[in-house]
């Protein structure tokens, strides 16, 4: 049954401690609340998703009752229906019959349950998740707040400005605030501007072009006031190339040159850094081929010296004072630069004063440098073979003079070889109007192999002179041929069987051959008249002075030619 139990206050205040009394009534007394201790507390809305506990008369009979409550003073039913929203009178009718729920009430609890618990586990991940990190972030500015204390120069930097809208480049060097076509201090004393090369690589040298390609950085040093800038810790500002547009810059450019750019790979290689109170550095990679007056007289023995001259364009020495910043200290140059055909000696740096007749004096800076040529590869290519091809031709004079097939072609083809040397020597080099050191030995060696084949020619020539002054004695000597034993010959020293059989195989002018001519020589004989005596003397010694020519030949020309390499090598290595 229930419980009858007098009906609640009308005041809120009363109301609430008649909410603590069933309460204490549960907690103490395990009996049910009474009809208006616990139907009181059913919201309408929220009745009918609750089943009635036995003995209740259904929801409608909880209902009715509820809403038949007669309001006494103080408007007790709007007093009862908002105390029914208060939490914990649901939560004391709901443990007050949590032991007769049926399962729909435990599922639904269980869901909600369920619900809070799976909240209570997100934030439980989300606070895991976040912890770590702000403890990550705490301790890496305590970090940089101790690296700050001692002294790091990356954290000593200034915050980054470029962030800020109101701090750009050109705002905070006042670029618009200053007329930048004209140069700095116009009017005035000029502009003192001081520049330090270095050299990156010295490509090529060419001597047909007479010219050579150099890759360098070029760097400028000035002081320009109006690009000066307030600064709290006097760092300076680094620039591309794109603010070297909108300020001004020295005009240099690179006389004699024929070809120049500058670098552009990834982007532009241009470097503009300014300092608080003004001061710039402008620097840039350029490749410039240029030119070099070349003096082949020595070649290829010869030393060269090429300069790559800088000036300003259009600034005389009264609005420019151009000048190396370190002296000889200003160029530098990479010890790995190396060239095929020369060696670097030297690099240097000179100032002199340029003038042109329509526009004045201008200051220019000089790098002059001086090349070395290696001479092992014309060793190699040029003087070894015109070398051998002159030795070659000696070898004809211990060939027999009469072998003509053997001396010809190995005198021809010395010279043919020669004249190869020299026209592949004169291909690669410039036609120049002098001659040079190589061209000297080259032709000299020519000479010599012509003059072997011209002694040669000599020698043929007296031999054939000499046989036809033999041939006419004998045509007088008588006819032995129908002799049937012919005498026996007595010949000379100096004659060879060559030479007798030459003779026996004598030919008259008529044509008529012998079958066979048997000459007799009778030189010793004191019989014989004085008329052939004398003939007999001049035949020998015009064979003695044949010989003689490929005798003093074999010693004149090696002589002569060790003489030549003597007085050439001493006198242009």
């Amino acid at each position: 049954m229930l419980m009858e139990t007098e009906s609640p206050p009308c005041s809120c205040l009363a109301q609430d401690q008649w909410l603590s009394q069933p309460r204490k009534q549960m907690k103490n007394e395990e009996s049910t609340p009474s009809l208006h201790a616990v139907g009181s507390w059913q919201l309408r809305p929220c009745i009918s998703d609750y089943p009635p506990r036995p003995g209740y008369r259904g929801l409608e009979g909880l209902q009715s009752e509820a809403m038949n409550l007669s309001p006494s003073s103080c408007e007790q039913r709007e007093c009862i229906l908002d105390a029914l929203t208060d939490l914990k009178s649901l939560a004391l009718y709901y443990k007050a019959g949590q032991e007769e729920r049926d399962p729909r009430t435990v599922w639904i609890w269980k869901r909600t349950l369920a619900i809070q618990n799976m909240k209570v586990g997100v934030f439980f991940l989300w606070w895991a998740w976040v912890l770590p990190t702000e403890s990550r972030v705490h301790w890496r500015k305590r970090d940089i707040q101790e690296m700050s204390k001692k002294g790091s120069p990356i954290l000593k930097r200034s915050p980054d400005i470029t962030k800020s809208p109101l701090t750009k480049s050109e705002q905070l060097l006042r670029i618009d605030d200053h007329d930048f076509s004209m140069r700095p201090g116009f009017g005035g004393p000029a502009i003192p501007v001081g520049v330090d090369v270095q050299v990156e690589s010295l490509d090529s040298i060419s001597e047909v072009d007479m010219d050579f390609t150099m890759t360098l950085y070029l760097r400028h040093y000035w002081k320009d006031e109006r690009l000066s800038f307030p600064s709290t810790n006097n760092l300076s500002m680094t620039f591309d190339g794109r603010l070297v547009k909108k300020i001004w810059v020295p005009d240099m450019f690179f006389v004699h040159s024929k070809r120049s750019f500058i670098h552009d790979t990834t982007t532009d290689n241009v470097m503009l850094r300014v300092q608080p109170d003004g001061k710039v550095l402008y620097s840039l990679r350029v490749t410039v081929t240029a030119m070099c007056n070349m003096d082949f007289s020595r070649f290829p023995l010869d030393t060269q010296t090429c300069s790559l001259e800088i000036e300003s364009y259009a600034y005389t020495e009264d609005d420019l004072m151009l000048y190396w910043k370190k002296g000889n200290d200003s160029l530098k140059t990479d010890e790995r630069i190396s060239l095929s055909q020369f060696l670097i000696q030297e690099f240097h740096t000179t100032t002199k004063l340029a003038f042109y007749s329509s526009t004045g004096w201008y200051n220019r800076l000089y790098i002059n440098f001086t090349l070395r040529r290696h001479i092992f590869f014309f060793l190699l290519q040029t003087y070894f073979p015109a070398t051998l091809m002159v030795m070659l031709s000696w070898v004809s004079f211990w060939i027999d003079r009469r072998a003509v097939p053997a001396r010809v072609p190995l005198g021809i083809t010395t010279v043919l070889t020669m004249s190869t040397i020299i026209t592949g020597v004169n291909a690669s080099m410039p036609r120049v109007s002098y001659i040079k050191a190589v061209d000297i030995y080259l032709w000299v060696s020519f000479v010599f192999v012509f003059l072997s084949v011209l002694e040669y020619a000599a020698v043929n020539y007296l031999t054939t002179v000499q046989e036809r002054k033999e041939r006419k004695p004998q045509e007088k000597l008588p006819c032995t041929c129908g002799l049937p034993q012919p005498r026996a010959v007595l010949l000379d020293g100096s004659y060879s069987d060559g030479e007798v059989n030459d003779l026996g195989n004598y030919t008259p002018e008529n044509g008529d051959k012998p079958d066979r001519m048997m000459v007799q020589l009778t030189l010793a004989s004191e019989r014989s008249s004085p008329r052939r005596k004398s003939q007999r003397s001049s035949y020998v010694s015009m064979r003695i002075d044949t010989h003689a020519i490929d005798k003093y030949s074999r010693i004149i020309f090696p002589a002569a030619y060790i003489l030549f390499n003597l007085i050439y090598w001493s006198i242009f290595s």
